[in-house]
């Protein structure tokens, strides 16, 4: 199934230790490039997010945002106060006191400011970091469902495109002849309007050469070509933008040479309607995976 690089998913779950909200926002890019913004203290998870989008995702720039609201219920965490480095705190102070001679007031909250005063015992993070992964998943999986429906409502537009641009080759395969005979004959009405004798064989070499240099069935070919390619592309599904924007430069260097060797309206028109078609699906086609 074709993916599209556009999608947002979110999920916020509820749990015992406080809730946790996952955002995911993907959009176009050549490469698979991750942007997380994870708190503080579950900054052990970025190895493993990386992983797990990495392994579910091939292209696009990826914005993932885990937000952690501790619940009211969770216990604080216990806070040890370091009792000998207080007293040789408490000590030095009253050295200094007696040296200087001023009686020094002791702040209970200040001395417990000084770091190393007091120990405060590492908080469990592994429930946290165990639900937050299961919960990544679970979002990573609506990310891809939304990015896979888009993708198919672009295969559907890229193959409509594709429908027209093969009625419009075939227009232009049609009028061929129409368009030889109809320069023969403007070739004969001005050489009658001169009232001059020419040489019968020149003048069908003439032709022939004006024909070669309006030659188009090889680019219409290549048109045709392109079109099965796309289609094949399309089926087949995955990874596939890359492939498809080259396929994307390939039709238009053919369009351009269609319009470059028009030599009647109808062609040239068709020509620009071919090219407004390519434009059209390889504005889509940078939104593919």
């Amino acid at each position: 199934m074709l993916r599209s690089m556009t999608a947002f998913a979110r999920t916020e779950q509820n749990y015992d230790f406080g809730t946790l909200t996952w955002e995911l926002r993907s959009v176009n890019h050549r490469f698979l490039d991750m942007n997380l913004r994870l708190p503080e203290d579950l900054r052990g998870l970025e190895q493993g997010v990386r992983e797990t989008i990495n392994s579910k995702l091939k292209r696009g720039k990826v914005d993932a945002n885990l937000r952690y609201k501790i619940s009211a219920d969770v216990e604080a965490v216990p806070i040890e106060i370091d009792e000998a480095f207080i007293a040789s705190l408490l000590k030095a102070s009253n050295k200094i006191s007696k040296q200087i001679k001023v009686a020094v007031t002791t702040d209970p909250l200040g001395i417990l400011r000084w770091p190393g005063a007091i120990r405060e015992q590492e908080r469990d993070w592994t429930p946290v970091e165990q639900a937050a992964k299961q919960q990544l998943a679970v979002t990573l999986d609506q990310l891809i469902s939304t990015r896979d429906r888009e993708g198919q409502r672009t295969a559907d537009m890229l193959l409509q495109r594709c429908d027209g641009i093969t009625e419009l080759v075939a227009d232009v395969r049609k009028r061929r002849p129409e368009v030889l005979q109809y320069i023969r004959a403007k070739a004969e009405a001005k050489i009658a309007d001169l009232q001059v004798q020419v040489d019968q064989n020149r003048f069908e070499q003439e032709l022939v050469m004006i024909a070669q240099r309006m030659d188009v069935d090889e680019e219409l070919d290549r048109l045709d070509a392109h079109i099965a390619e796309t289609k094949d592309v399309l089926t087949q599904g995955g990874a596939v933008g890359r492939r498809l924007d080259f396929l994307m430069q390939e039709f238009n260097r053919e369009a351009n040479t269609l319009s470059s060797k028009s030599a009647d309206a109808a062609t040239t028109k068709a020509a620009v309607d071919i090219k407004v078609l390519i434009e059209q699906m390889r504005e889509q086609v940078q939104n593919i995976e």
